[in-house]
């Protein structure tokens, strides 16, 4: 009697499921996302993901750096030339525009605050040149702080196992739904399955400003954060209706925090009587307006509410 595992009906159905899945958010996405091919004397490439039928896209900032002439490539044969729109090496993003007259198929997007640990997550770019790529995994971590090529610190970062290769850079993580949930970003040379996405809400957050601005001016109050959970028993006892929010996991020293005494390991739970449950809201509220101003911070020190008063700086 053979000892190998005989494949029953029950499994086939999950593989199928899971398949499935795949499939369809490949369908869905898959052709929102281009190959993007840098050419002058810096030469490289990477992937983008179209947000607009008429041509605007998203990539990384490191992609098209220095770059003289811009092309894309859509899975449908079609190609074009694309310009800049803005830049934000801040968030290592940057906003395009294909020069074509004809329509794109356009991404939707997930609320990345929805996004959740465990959940199925899809990567679809051209890595190393071979174009219209997927590899799939699970989201790892959600809410992570990631230095970028540059060294600045990137904020809303989500953490996943899905493989991404040089070339990836700008393309998609999408969920199950086919929604992008994440513009890729970086991976970690060496390791085994710790990849890192832009979360969706900050990349939108940059294309409104730079698309408005040409460029993102936003406060500081020199922390990294991350995503962290609000247990039911702190919540109710400090009368909070948040399951989440922004622990301090660095603070600058000499920064605005650090003057008004926020400690490594403090949960901001409110800025100025906004509610705080991710890192996208501290990005939001933290905007041009109240640079230069003081803002009341709200935190949980040792399962206690506490407030403070910081006085907003500006990132260069």
């Amino acid at each position: 009697m053979s000892l190998a595992r005989q494949t029953t009906p029950a499994d086939a159905d999950l593989l199928d499921a899971y398949s499935r899945a795949v499939i369809d958010a490949v369908e869905i996405a898959g052709p929102a996302v281009v190959h993007v091919r840098v050419l002058g004397k810096s030469r490289g490439q990477g992937s983008g993901v179209m947000i607009s039928p008429d041509g605007l896209f998203l990539t990384n900032q490191h992609v098209i750096d220095g770059a003289e002439r811009i092309e894309i490539a859509l899975n449908d044969g079609r190609h074009a030339a694309a310009r800049i729109l803005g830049q934000d090496p801040e968030t290592d993003l940057a906003v395009l525009r294909a020069e074509s007259t004809e329509c794109f198929d356009a991404a939707e997007f997930e609320d990345s605050k929805r996004v959740r640990p465990g959940q199925l997550a899809i990567a679809i770019g051209n890595p190393l040149g071979f174009q219209s790529t997927v590899t799939a995994g699970v989201v790892s971590a959600t809410g992570r702080s990631l230095r970028s090529r540059s060294g600045m610190l990137i904020d809303d970062v989500i953490q996943t196992d899905a493989a991404l290769n040089p070339g990836n850079s700008g393309g998609a993580l999408v969920s199950s739904r086919g929604r992008v949930m994440g513009i890729n970003t970086a991976m970690i040379m060496g390791a085994q399955g710790i990849c890192f996405s832009v979360a969706s809400n900050t990349a939108l957050l940059v294309l409104t400003q730079l698309l408005a601005h040409g460029k993102v001016r936003r406060g500081r109050i020199g922390i990294a954060g991350n995503h962290v959970a609000v247990t039911r028993r702190v919540a109710r006892a400090n009368g909070l209706k948040q399951a989440t929010a922004v622990q301090a996991a660095e603070v600058l020293p000499g920064g605005p925090a650090a003057r008004a005494g926020v400690q490594v390991g403090d949960v901001i739970v409110a800025l100025d009587g906004s509610r705080i449950e991710g890192v996208d809201d501290l990005l939001r509220v933290l905007d041009a307006e109240r640079i230069g101003r003081e803002v009341e911070v709200t935190l949980l020190r040792r399962g206690q509410l506490e407030v403070t008063k910081v006085v907003v700086g500006e990132k260069a």
